[in-house]
């Protein structure tokens, strides 16, 4: 299938690894130019050439951090005039409802709400000029079902789940497609972690604390960055133009809902 956005360019936050590597390649493999963002140099220029290599496309990066205003400013400078935004952003800390002060929700607000909602401040306009637009938002699974320890990250990505829900009505009879994406358990570095220390907790061996995580799951499996990424690609392809401010699951069927 012909997705029909190469020659396009996309900013891709958060895309020196896991799902945001994901996206980034699977866009390039589209013939998609990027703009790369991470916050540590070493992995984010390791990355983006391995995209290059890979794919040939133009890669811009940018290593900043893309909740400060400052970073933000430096990433949309180099971005320009893109046709396509993935945002993405590590969630906040777990923890105790009731440890929670009124910092750390203005934190995660920061980095899950703010953050994403400025960079579509910032660059839907200019989409809306071209007519043509692509935003996905990654998002989390919390926001169709909490969870207990994540109430941070609930209520931020909440809160950006429902500006999408107005704006991307708004602006799709402008060509500028807004979608949010879902993911639950992936095979990433720090789902490796994780379950590395569930091993160690549970004084099993890594392959035996993985494989029961697994049985937790319909699919039986973690998914991959690539799935994830091809997933996404979609999502900002001429084909999604009637796909507006949706909530895509991607995670395995774990999340037991009808809706």
């Amino acid at each position: 299938m012909d997705l029909g956005i190469s020659g396009k360019r996309a900013l891709v936050c958060a895309s020196s690894k896991g799902l945001g590597f994901g996206c980034a390649q699977a866009l390039a493999r589209e013939g998609v130019s990027l703009v790369m963002n991470a916050r540590t140099e070493g992995p984010l220029l390791e990355a983006a050439e391995a995209i290059r290599a890979e794919t040939g496309v133009e890669v811009v990066t940018v290593a900043a951090d893309i909740t400060s205003e400052e970073g933000r400013a430096r990433v949309l400078k180099a971005a320009g005039d893109v046709d396509i935004l993935v945002t993405n952003a590590g969630g906040p800390p777990p923890g105790t409802w009731t440890d929670w002060e009124r910092d750390a929700f203005i934190e995660a607000f920061d980095a899950n709400m703010l953050t994403p909602i400025a960079l579509m401040q910032a660059l839907i306009p200019g989409m809306a000029e071209r007519g043509w637009g692509r935003v996905v938002n990654i998002t989390s699974v919390s926001v169709k079902a909490p969870i207990a320890v994540l109430g941070l990250s609930n209520t931020a990505r909440t809160g950006l789940t429902g500006f999408v829900a107005g704006v991307s009505r708004q602006m799709a009879g402008q060509g500028v497609i807004i979608n949010n994406l879902l993911p639950g358990l992936h095979d990433t570095d720090r789902m490796i972690s994780l379950d590395q220390a569930a091993a160690d907790a549970s004084g099993v061996s890594f392959d035996e604390a993985r494989a029961q995580k697994f049985q937790t799951l319909p699919a039986g499996r973690y998914g991959t960055k690539e799935e994830f990424g091809a997933t996404c690609a979609f999502m900002c392809s001429q084909h999604a133009g009637f796909m507006i401010g949706q909530n895509v699951l991607l995670d395995g069927g774990a999340t037991n809902t009808t809706l």
